[in-house]
């Protein structure tokens, strides 16, 4: 069995759940027992950083670009999480792949207002499950497709891009897609 650990997945158009239309997962982990992932392209409207901050009693910056939070999924969806590059470490810091680490506690928040976070990151409330073989099986019905992750991906193209950019990466136009199911 060949796991996605670091891998992305692309949400295809018949995917027939509307809280994933369109988006990018980062998947966090995948084994035999289930998958855990991150959606990466999805920005909460009405949460900012400075109300994160806010709410998280954290000092408010007075000079920072404001970055987005991200609804990283459906599952539990006051828990943050910080997927970055893995130049920034603590002792609450996962390793994932060669270009993430994850980190889930406030102190990387923190770091972030002080401008001595990580170089690259995304801040995500929530995130995206599938238990043992369900993932698998949406693939085998072509509700994801599996894409090679990147720095641009992840951390660089506006989230609101990324799903275009996902395709055309695998050498598929988004143009041309239809969510219609096989019509004979």
């Amino acid at each position: 069995m060949s796991f996605l650990n670091g891998q992305c997945l692309v949400a295809m158009p018949g995917l027939q759940d509307d809280r994933f239309d369109r988006s990018v997962v980062y998947i966090c982990a995948h084994t035999k027992e289930g998958a855990m992932g991150l959606m990466i392209n999805r920005p909460i409207r009405d949460l900012t950083f400075s109300a994160l901050l806010a709410q998280l009693n954290i000092e408010q910056p007075t000079s920072l670009t404001a970055p987005p939070i991200l609804a990283g999924g459906p599952i539990d969806v006051i828990r943050g999480f910080v997927l970055h590059s893995p130049e920034y470490t603590s002792t609450a810091t996962l390793t994932m792949t060669q270009i993430t680490s994850l980190t889930v506690t406030t102190d990387v928040i923190r770091d972030i207002s002080k401008g001595v976070g990580p170089k690259n990151f995304l801040i995500t409330l929530g995130y995206v499950g599938w238990s043992g073989g369900q993932l698998e099986q949406e693939i085998k019905e072509n509700a994801w497709l599996p894409v090679e992750t990147s720095t641009d991906l992840l951390f660089t193209l506006a989230p609101e891009k990324k799903w275009d950019f996902a395709l055309k990466k695998i050498g598929i136009d988004p143009l041309l897609l239809s969510s219609e199911q096989g019509k004979a």
